[in-house]
C-alpha cells in the first residue's frame, strides 16, 4: 500500500517536473509571464494588479476550477490501472515495423547519404504533424458521436478556465487519446527505422518534439484561463490562439463546433470549422443545460456512462427489439417489423 501511495505521489509530481506534460512548472511559469506582459502592454497594469486579474479567487476556486483538481487527482489513480494494460507504442511499433518487411518484401533503404540531423528534423515534423492532424479528428469524432460527446462533455462543462482545466477529463476520453498517441508515434518510428535503417537512432526517434515544446513554452496554458490572447486574423488562419480555444468552449451556439485544432489551425480552415477571435470576448463558458451542477463525482465520473447510453440505447432497441420478441406475434408479423424496423413512438402516458 506505501509503495503505491508513492508512485501515486511520484506520477502527480511528475506533471509537474516532466517538460513533455502541459502542466510542467516552466511552462505555467512562461504562461505567466507572457500573461503579465500582455496586461501590461495592452492595460498598462502595475504587477499587483496583474497578480490579481491571473491569480483571482473567484477563478481558480470556483466550483469549476474545483471539479479540476478532483479530476487531476482521480484521474492519476485510475490510469495507474489503466495505463499498464494500455498496448505500449514500442509494441505497436515492433509489429508494424515486421509488417513493413512483408508487405515491402524485405528492407528498403532511401536517401542513404542523408545527414542524421535531416532525419531527426524530418521525424520530428512528421510527428508533430500527425499528432496535431489526429488530435483534430479525434476532437472533431468526439463532439460529433453523442456516444463520445458524453465524456468529452466532461471538460466542457467547466465554466471557468485555469491551466489544469487541460486535465478536466473523463478517464474514457483519456484512454481515446492515449490510443491515439500511442498509434501517432509507433507508426512513425516504425517508418522511420524501416527507410532510413541506423541512421534513425532511437535517441533521435524518442526525443522531445520540439515543436510542441515551442508551443507550450509560447503560452500553451492560457488557452484555458480568461487572457483574451488574439493573434489577429492572418496568424490565426495558421495558429490555434488562446481566445480561439475560448471560443470553442464558448456556450453560445453561434460558437458550436469551432476550433477543435491543438496547434495548427490549418485543419479548422480546411474543415470548415475555424473562427477567429474578436477584439473581445462576450459570452459565457460551458454547456447550455449544464451550467452550476456538473462538478460532483457522480456528474464527472458516472453520469456520462448513463448519458453515452442513453444516445445508442433507441438504435439498440431498434435493432434488437424484434429479436427479443420471438414467440409474441405470427412469424409474418415477425418479419415484417424485421423490415420495418426503426425508431418506434413512445407509449402514451395518458390511461
Amino acid at each position: 500500500m506505501e509503495s503505491l501511495l508513492l508512485d501515486y505521489l511520484d506520477r502527480v509530481g511528475d506533471m509537474f517536473a516532466n517538460p513533455q506534460k502541459r502542466v510542467f512548472v516552466g511552462y505555467l511559469a512562461s504562461s505567466f509571464v507572457i500573461a503579465a506582459a500582455f496586461f501590461f502592454l495592452t492595460r498598462r497594469l502595475s504587477f499587483p494588479f496583474i497578480c490579481k486579474a491571473l491569480f483571482d479567487k473567484k477563478v481558480w476556486w470556483s466550483a469549476s476550477a474545483k471539479g479540476d483538481y478532483k479530476l487531476l487527482l482521480i484521474n492519476q489513480a485510475v490510469m495507474m490501472g489503466l495505463g499498464p494494460r494500455l498496448i505500449g507504442k514500442l509494441a505497436v511499433a515492433t509489429l508494424l515495423f515486421e509488417s513493413l518487411h512483408v508487405w515491402f518484401d524485405g528492407r528498403v533503404l532511401i536517401w542513404t547519404d542523408a545527414p542524421g540531423w535531416v532525419i531527426a528534423f524530418l521525424f520530428t515534423v512528421t510527428v508533430f504533424l500527425l499528432d496535431d492532424v489526429t488530435k483534430y479528428w479525434l476532437h472533431r469524432i468526439l463532439h460529433r458521436w453523442p456516444v463520445l460527446w458524453a465524456f468529452h462533455k466532461v471538460h466542457h462543462t467547466a465554466e471557468t478556465l485555469t491551466p489544469f482545466t487541460v486535465l478536466r477529463t473523463h478517464p474514457v476520453e483519456a484512454v481515446l487519446f492515449t490510443l491515439r498517441a500511442t498509434l501517432v508515434h509507433a507508426v512513425a518510428i516504425a517508418t522511420f527505422l524501416y527507410f532510413f535503417g541506423d541512421r534513425a537512432t532511437l535517441i533521435a526517434v524518442l526525443g522531445a518534439n520540439a515543436f510542441l515544446f515551442a508551443f507550450n513554452a509560447l503560452g500553451s496554458n492560457l488557452r484555458h484561463s480568461h487572457v483574451w490572447l488574439r493573434y489577429g486574423r492572418l496568424v490565426e488562419h495558421v495558429l490555434i490562439s488562446p481566445a480561439q480555444h475560448q471560443i470553442h468552449h464558448s456556450i453560445e451556439s453561434r460558437h458550436c463546433d469551432r476550433n477543435f485544432g491543438a496547434v495548427l489551425a490549418l485543419w479548422d480552415w480546411m474543415g470548415g470549422s475555424l473562427e477567429v477571435a474578436e477584439r473581445k470576448r462576450n459570452f459565457a463558458l460551458g454547456v447550455a443545460g449544464h451550467r452550476g451542477n456538473r462538478n460532483n463525482l457522480e456528474s464527472l465520473y458516472l453520469v456520462p456512462f448513463v448519458e453515452s447510453y442513453q444516445s445508442i440505447k433507441h438504435p439498440l432497441r431498434a435493432i434488437l427489439g424484434p429479436l427479443t420478441r420471438r414467440g409474441r406475434m405470427p412469424e409474418s408479423g415477425r418479419q415484417a417489423d424485421i423490415l420495418t424496423m426503426g425508431p418506434r413512438p413512445k407509449p402514451s402516458s395518458r390511461p
